[in-house]
């Protein structure tokens, strides 16, 4: 599974609309409103790199009061959860 963490600045008028049509979009697992540099934050996973380009350049990007996108992708995950199953194999 590909992971990508997309950046999204938005109209501010419409950052509840426009956070809701993200979320509704296939292959989008997660958005976020947030305080700081970018108005919303987007977990895109898909199966193949091209969907990416389906998801966030052909979709999402034109979503209505997306003004720009910043997408950057993830090489690893890293939970808390991960390593407490990683260190308890075999402890039962």
């Amino acid at each position: 599974m590909i992971t990508a963490i997309v950046l999204v600045h938005t109209a501010v008028d419409r950052i509840p609309e426009t956070a809701q049509a993200i979320a509704d979009l296939d292959g989008v697992t997660e958005v976020y409103s947030c305080a700081g540099d970018v108005d919303l934050v987007a977990i895109v996973k898909v199966r193949e790199h091209e969907q990416l380009a389906e998801v966030i350049a052909g979709q999402l990007s034109k979503i209505e009061g997306v003004r720009s996108t910043d997408t950057h992708i993830a090489f690893r995950s890293y939970s808390r959860a991960d390593t407490d199953a990683a260190f308890s194999i075999g402890l039962d």
